[in-house]
């Protein structure tokens, strides 16, 4: 392992989106990378899909062999407000980077040029203000699967920083065992978990993961609410069923040790600011280092098809 630079000041932004609007979205999202960067950020990290937002308790008019008219008008906005990558919100995102001279992860909803599919995908500005990751989720989870396809590309990217490899997996991608060693071989001393995802079970995964990374996991989730869906949808009983807080955040992040650093944040918007001691990440793995000494690779092999 190279040497690493001592300290890497985080904030984990936990916020809301603006729902369905890609550009109000991209604005909240550049002031507050504005506003991190003034608490003296080095690394920002927002949730996923905080561009344009979760669609949570949506069917878009989905059932086993039907669907509805109206349900595709609803997809249809929210097709509209997903963003071409590179495209016109990247760039505003790029220079809001470079404004703030920190790395940048933020989930969006990923439309490309050729096809029509979506892609819950997580994307890493540089401090020079360029786009160098671009991870999409590799299975959307249940129902997620009507709304974003399969990533075909863009598997496990990982950015070669001050503080040591940094790569992301997105919400119930980090339940993948194999998807967690194709980011452990690559050496992540950064585990970035954008994700909505608020059920307690979730902080027992997550200490686990930097446990058995002996990495620095960091834990971003959204907060919102049912008042916050435009009140247009198509589907007012699916949002009327829906707890006046949809999402409850409980943002943290996990030292190698699986201590919090930072603990959960409940029920409200906020930026969470830490200073990771990055020295722990190497001092952690003595005894068990994951895909080093403690590997097997005469008995164990994982082949990563990139």
């Amino acid at each position: 392992m190279k040497d690493l630079k001592d300290t890497c000041r985080i904030a984990v932004v936990q916020s809301a989106p603006v729902m369905f609007d890609k550009d109000a979205s991209t604005q909240k999202a550049v002031e507050l990378i504005a506003q991190a960067a003034e608490g003296g950020a080095e690394l920002i990290v927002f949730p996923e899909l905080i561009i344009p937002c979760y669609p949570y308790g949506m069917t878009f008019g989905f059932t086993v062999g039907s669907r509805g008219p109206e349900g595709r008008l609803d997809w249809k906005r929210y097709y509209d407000n997903s963003i071409l990558v590179p495209g016109p919100e990247t760039q505003r995102l790029a220079q809001a980077a470079k404004a703030a001279g920190a790395y940048v992860s933020i989930g969006v909803s990923e439309r490309v040029e050729n096809t029509a599919t979506l892609y819950n995908s997580n994307l890493i500005f540089s401090p020079a203000g360029e786009l160098v990751s671009v991870h999409r989720k590799l299975k959307p989870t249940g129902a997620e699967r009507l709304v974003w396809g399969d990533a075909q590309d863009h598997y496990f990217p990982v950015v070669d920083t001050p503080w040591g490899p940094m790569g992301s997996m997105i919400c119930w991608e980090s339940y993948m065992p194999l998807a967690r060693v194709a980011l452990y071989e690559k050496g992540v001393t950064l585990y970035l978990s954008p994700n909505t995802n608020d059920n307690p079970e979730w902080q027992d995964t997550i200490k686990h993961i930097a446990i058995e990374g002996h990495c620095y996991f960091i834990n971003c989730d959204m907060y919102f609410t049912r008042g916050m869906y435009p009140k247009d949808l198509h589907c007012p009983e699916e949002i009327g069923r829906l707890n006046d807080i949809v999402c409850r955040g409980g943002s943290c992040v996990v030292d190698p040790y699986g201590h919090y650093v930072v603990e959960p944040v409940w029920d409200k918007e906020e930026i969470l600011f830490a200073d990771l001691d990055m020295q722990k990440v190497p001092a952690s793995r003595m005894e068990f280092d994951a895909c080093g000494h403690y590997a097997r690779p005469d008995v164990l092999e994982l082949r990563v098809h990139e």
